[in-house]
């Protein structure tokens, strides 16, 4: 096999493995409510919006610390023992307890850390220049198509039901366990990249996939790995990104857990409620390998760069707050049990939800392809602070959106990501025109990105 094929064949189990890892774990969030508050009533008396608030409050700290594990420990093990993580964090719902599940938040966004950490170096080093818009849209139309399977089976199980049973919650999580256990098991077919540095050249991302038996070198490097993230953190394009990336938390929240719960508490929908949370789900991640195929795959023939799918990102995601404004009701988020019996300022309708929800995969698609593919180019060198950055930052303001959706109607969650995504996708443009810049000084074609 040519190192060419090598790095492809990488970038596949990279993101087959994440896809079923995320099968469980996304369709685990968008239902968790749910299925929580069918549980209120019992001894149990968690709080799926908590969790995720946990979750993504402790991976955002842990990503100071991830880039060190990763490595000490090398890409291919962290993603490994992360992604069991992520299956016992699954199990615990098979039979919940509050103190277990939220002590397996707590590990989770570890897990979650170092996991986002290796898996933005191995996609930097399975790339390059020319090849990582490619790579970045392979890896998320495959990561998306997570999406789509477990909702697909929630869609048809669910049918009709308005109250979960256990016998249906324990036969979801069983199955969605084991699912992730399959994607762990996948990360080991990932090969080893030669290391084809020239002598004394110094590659951070290669750095890390070499093997080495000295304990002192390996702190060495996990002492300079963490020192990276610090000096990166506060350079003007991180900082600039930062804004874009914060976005990204903000409707990640969304469109993973709240708006799932909004449908499933619109008693105007009939028997159908429940289920139309696994079609809402399949049809995010419609929008999503839509957008991560198309980014992806016809990067080479985009002659205008990165910004035109920002653009079209912001665009279509202010289209969706626009329709779910109008469609759902205020108090949908913070619903009782018994659901709600408002009205916005029209009718509920199934059809508009259900389409907002691809709006909402596609823009956000939009949005991680282009940051997948800038972190990638700009910071080839130094991939894994470079994206344990943008993920703290990502999962800090998730964790933040995940908080305040116990407490805030829908209207004021709106406002806050229209805000947020128009004041990100302007500092993307500054980053993006920068890069423009550093590609023409190199006498690089821009399309090439």
């Amino acid at each position: 096999m040519s190192p060419a094929s090598k790095k492809l064949f990488n970038i596949i189990i990279l993101g087959l493995s994440f896809m079923f890892i995320f099968t469980a774990f996304q369709t685990c969030g968008n239902i968790a409510q749910t299925v929580i508050t069918n549980l209120n009533s019992t001894d149990f008396h968690g709080s799926g919006y908590t969790s995720m608030s946990i979750i993504y409050g402790v991976f955002s700290a842990s990503n100071l610390i991830s880039p060190s594990v990763v490595a000490i420990v090398g890409p291919q093990l962290s993603m490994v023992v992360s992604g069991v993580f992520y299956s016992l964090y699954i199990a615990v719902f098979i039979q919940p307890a509050t103190w277990a599940f939220y002590t397996a938040s707590v590990f989770i966004g570890i897990a979650a850390a170092v996991l986002w950490t290796a898996q933005g170096n191995c996609l930097t080093v399975n790339s390059d220049e020319n090849t990582i818009g490619r790579n970045s849209g392979v890896f998320w139309a495959l990561l998306q198509s997570s999406l789509f399977f477990g909702n697909l089976y929630i869609y048809f199980a669910w049918q009709g039901k308005t109250h979960i049973s256990e016998s249906d919650r324990r036969t979801v999580f069983i199955a969605l366990t084991v699912i992730s256990l399959v994607g762990t098991v996948l990360f080991f077919l990932i090969r080893k990249q030669e290391d084809t540095k020239a002598p004394g050249e110094e590659d951070s991302a290669n750095e890390i996939l070499e093997d080495s038996s000295s304990a002192q070198n390996r702190l060495t490097r996990a002492v300079a790995a963490f020192k990276k993230s610090i000096k990166l953190s506060f350079t003007k394009e991180i900082l600039l990104l930062s804004v874009t990336t914060a976005y990204t938390g903000l409707e990640l929240t969304f469109f993973s857990g709240v708006y799932g719960t909004c449908i499933g508490a619109v008693n105007r929908f009939g028997s159908e409620e429940k289920s139309l949370i696994g079609l809402s789900g399949i049809f995010t991640g419609v929008g999503e390998i839509l957008g991560g195929g198309i980014f992806g795959l016809l990067s080479k023939s985009n002659r205008f760069g990165r910004n035109p799918i920002v653009m079209l990102g912001i665009l279509v995601h202010f289209i969706a707050f626009y329709l779910i404004f109008f469609n759902m009701p205020n108090d949908a988020p913070i619903a009782p049990m018994e659901g709600t019996d408002d009205v916005a300022y029209m009718i509920p309708s199934k059809e508009v939800a259900i389409f907002c929800s691809f709006l909402l995969g596609l823009g956000d698609s939009c949005f991680n392809t282009q940051l997948l593919s800038i972190l990638g180019f700009l910071y080839s060198e130094d991939s894994a602070p470079a994206f344990a950055i943008f993920k703290f930052v990502q999962s800090i303001c998730a964790a933040v959106a995940y908080f305040y959706s116990n407490y805030f109607l829908l209207q004021w969650q709106l406002l806050i990501m229209v805000v947020v995504g128009f004041f990100g996708t302007i500092t993307f443009f500054l980053v993006e025109w920068e890069a423009a810049t550093v590609l023409a000084a190199r006498g690089s074609d821009y399309s090439s990105i």
